[in-house]
């Protein structure tokens, strides 16, 4: 695809799409932008970027359209609004949705992604879709936003792929709250049982990595990814559970443990904050030195004993 002819439009400029949109640019193409805040594109606008007043006026620019928003209720708003995406659409252009959203049928590509805010920054970015392959062929810009674009199948199958995904991961952070809480009230140390246990076969898969940066420190603030968003992806994972008649034991309890910290008033905290949880059940608290830790993380000095 010749970046010379064609125009890209990015909707919703924040966290995510801020730093994904900015790639697009850096790489050479054309961009339209538009946020519910215009000062959220400034950075986009000083680069060259086009403003376009409403989703509807980016659509009539844009041949390859980009979305990234919050919430469901906000794509389908941004779509299929009277001044929305829909309402502009040029003939043969394509639409891709990065948001991690409910199953809808529109005509579209679902196009979620993975790797945080730090891989929106670096390119360090899989992205999954679900549409038309011949589409997906087409459009090798994706390239720009990640490095890991795979097509997973037909219309909805990326979302499935990112909330498996998604929902894997909140559901073993569950899971680790509960043995590793049982480990400490044992008696064990906390840094010394986490050394123990990445020993062993799932350990060298990285799985207990995720403890190092909020459970092991006892550090949730600021969020790398907050519990709101966070429990909107666990709420989805066991709605589709429930629309497939799929039993999700572990999975409804996330998602009612995560209601609870929610409860709690820790939206805006990061979404591992519902360890406290069991930590406050089983009556330990787990909060390792900073210094200790990153002295367990540091590679072995050769010859060193």
């Amino acid at each position: 695809m010749s970046k010379d002819n064609v125009v890209v439009g990015f909707v919703g400029l924040g966290t995510m799409g801020g730093r994904m949109a900015a790639n697009v640019q850096r790489a050479g193409f054309k961009l339209v932008v538009h946020d519910l805040h215009r000062q959220a594109a400034s950075h986009h606008l000083a680069a060259g970027a086009i403003w376009a007043d409403s989703p509807r006026a980016l659509a009539r620019e844009a041949d390859v359209i980009f979305s990234s928003l919050p919430e469901p209720s906000d794509v389908e708003a941004v779509a299929l609004a009277g001044d929305g995406l829909i309402a502009g659409i040029k003939p043969g252009a394509a639409y891709f949705d990065l948001s991690t959203n409910s199953l809808k049928g529109a005509h579209m590509l679902d196009a979620p992604v993975s790797g945080g805010p730090a891989g929106a920054a670096s390119r360090k970015l899989a992205i999954w879709v679900g549409g038309d392959e011949n589409v997906f062929d087409r459009h090798n810009l994706l390239d720009a936003i990640g490095d890991k674009a795979a097509y997973i199948g037909p219309i909805g199958s990326a979302t499935v792929a990112k909330l498996v995904h998604n929902m894997s991961g909140y559901a073993l952070v569950c899971a680790l709250a509960e043995t590793f809480t049982m480990g400490v009230k044992a008696g064990v140390e906390p840094l010394a049982l986490w050394q123990a246990v990445r020993q062993g076969a799932a350990g060298r898969r990285f799985t207990f990595d995720a403890l190092i940066d909020q459970f092991l420190p006892g550090k949730y603030d600021p969020p790398a990814f907050a519990l709101k968003l966070a429990h909107k992806d666990v709420s989805l994972a066991n709605a589709l559970g429930r629309d497939l008649g799929v039993p999700m034991r572990m999975c409804n309890l996330t998602l009612a443990e995560m209601t609870e910290a929610l409860a709690r008033g820790w939206g805006g905290r990061d979404s591992r904050s519902v360890m406290l949880l069991q930590q406050e059940r089983a009556g330990v608290k787990i909060a390792v030195d900073p210094e200790r830790l990153g002295e367990a993380l540091a590679p072995a000095i050769p010859g060193s004993r």
